[in-house]
């Protein structure tokens, strides 16, 4: 049996407080803001996915949109630890970033990263991609 789009729990794994508000505020207005859990960095977000250090433990079904550039540990380092943990190997990510290096998007889909979406092609306006997670939900039922 599969999940109501509004039992999804999304986790936001970004520094930038500015493109978390903004993120936070379209999946609300998508119907995708159940549990929105907002977070600045991988150590953070594994905390959460683990119900670890004081952490409520999220719970699935869910999506983590991920930056790559944040402090402490990064998204790159984020992923080897998802890949690398069989509870959380499979994991929805995609990863939301500024970078177009090929050599990132290639390492993020080595560790089995769902999408690469640049911030700079949804130009501020994450209705966009709050409508492409409600969709991707819908059509491809995800791992709960």
């Amino acid at each position: 049996m599969g999940y109501a789009v509004e039992d999804v729990s999304v986790l936001v794994v970004e520094d930038d407080e500015i493109d978390a508000i903004a993120i936070k505020r379209a999946l609300f207005d998508e119907g995708l803001g159940n549990q929105v859990v907002h977070v600045v960095d991988g150590i953070e977000a594994l905390e959460c996915l683990r119900g670890q250090n004081g952490r409520e433990k999220l719970c699935e079904p869910l999506f983590v949109l991920l930056d790559i550039n944040m402090p402490r540990m990064n998204g790159h380092e984020f992923l080897s630890e998802l890949s690398g943990d069989p509870a959380l190997d499979d994991t929805v990510v995609f990863v939301l970033t500024t970078s177009d290096d090929q050599r990132d998007r290639e390492a993020v889909y080595e560790k089995y990263a769902d999408g690469y979406i640049l911030k700079a092609d949804l130009a501020g306006d994450y209705s966009t991609l709050a409508s492409m997670l409600k969709n991707y939900w819908a059509m491809v039922a995800p791992p709960s």
